[in-house]
């Protein structure tokens, strides 16, 4: 075992017994772990460290956001909404394709607007 190795064990042994990790959240629960196996191994830590800090890849908070979109141009009440809001799923959708993201997202801009035609009907 390395030196620091050693220090960090003897450490939390201390910690332990001076009751430093008996008011900590969740404790006396299961441990809840991600299915990261899709994620590639040297991203794992950093997106991890992300996701405890509350933020998110910058693909998956244009997915969030296109998803809050298309909710609100489900909930759409006029035809001056519904334009907008199109324009912007339409802005996420092409920002999106241009990350180069695997997904179609010209596809997808034109499933929605032929959704919310749709849905004007």
């Amino acid at each position: 075992m390395w030196l620091i190795d050693k220090i960090a064990e003897q450490r939390i042994a201390e910690a332990m017994q001076r009751g430093e990790f008996d008011d900590l959240p969740g404790k006396g629960r299961r441990i809840v772990l991600d299915d990261d196996r899709l994620v590639p191994e040297e991203l794992r830590v950093a997106y991890r460290l992300m996701k405890n800090a509350g933020f998110l890849p910058p693909e998956l908070e244009l997915r969030r956001e296109i998803s809050s979109v298309e909710g609100l141009l489900c909930q759409a009440v006029s035809a001056m909404e519904r334009g907008h809001l199109n324009k912007r799923l339409n802005f996420l959708l092409l920002k999106l394709d241009q990350g180069g993201c695997a997904s179609p997202a010209i596809r997808e801009a034109a499933y929605h607007n032929k959704l919310s035609r749709r849905l004007l009907t």
